[in-house]
């Protein structure tokens, strides 16, 4: 839609949240739309926000085009005691490693249920999210975890419920083989939590040395990572003292602001 307010000569900022083309659950029809959408956008907007380095790069070496990285924010979190998961999975403090984001095949998931699976541990695995016109993969998901009564998937969920559930889990794991900015990763962090990321340039340029960073992909290196953490807690707890003031310090949601409204202005 960028052609029409360019055509008119009205100044347009597109911001780019990621790079929707190369997921998965998009068709050939779809996938080729999308990406004359960044064509578009890339050519004829005045100011282009990208949430990532790694996507300004991209930008510059597909379309030589010079874009504006202003990230996702977070801000302070509400943390709270496991009163609401208790009662519905009997989870309690530390006893469940954590996904929690939508369930798509580019987030990575069955890279950690295949890890998990072949762990001894007697932590749940808790898969929470909603899938996103993927179905199939959801299945897919389900006939992995098979009957392993420990690991648990809770479908969508928000408000208490989602506050409960990053408030109190031992480790929280963000497997993707794509991203745009994670914002689910920002959010565990802030609330103070160890998290396990793929080693994405997305992820790592988010986290830097506050977290632990896996091959993306490689079941055996996220498996061991995994049993490392759950061997030495006193190692997990050093990740959870820094994350939350590492996050919300370096994404300021007042900082964003700052920067986007200097952009608009100009």
């Amino acid at each position: 839609m960028l052609l029409l307010p360019h055509l008119f000569g009205i100044r347009t900022v597109a911001t780019i949240h990621g790079l929707d083309w190369q997921r998965a659950k998009w068709g050939n029809f779809a996938t080729k739309y999308l990406k004359l959408g960044e064509k578009i956008a890339a050519k004829y907007a005045d100011e282009v926000i990208v949430l990532s380095k790694n996507m300004r790069q991209y930008f510059r070496d597909i379309y030589n085009r010079e874009t504006v990285y202003i990230p996702n924010g977070i801000e302070g979190t509400n943390i709270r005691n496991p009163d609401v998961i208790q009662d519905t999975w009997k989870l309690e403090k530390n006893s469940y490693i954590l996904y929690l984001g939508r369930i798509v095949p580019e987030k990575g998931i069955h890279y950690l249920i295949d890890a998990y699976q072949s762990l001894s541990t007697k932590k749940y695995l808790v898969i929470a999210g909603g899938s996103s016109d993927t179905n199939d993969y959801m299945r897919e998901l389900q006939s992995r975890a098979g009957s392993n009564s420990r690991i648990l998937f809770t479908g969508f969920v928000q408000g208490q419920m989602l506050e409960e559930l990053y408030s109190n889990a031992y480790v929280y794991v963000l497997p993707s083989d794509l991203e745009g900015m994670p914002i689910s990763l920002l959010e565990a962090m802030s609330y103070g939590n160890c998290c396990i990321v793929s080693d994405i340039p997305e992820c790592v340029e988010v986290v830097e040395r506050h977290a632990v960073v896996f091959s993306r992909g490689d079941v055996d290196d996220l498996r061991e990572k995994l049993a490392d953490l759950i061997k030495y807690p006193e190692v997990v707890d050093d990740y959870k003292r820094d994350a939350s003031p590492f996050i919300c310090k370096k994404f300021s949601w007042d900082k964003i602001v700052c920067e986007t409204e200097k952009l608009y202005k100009k």
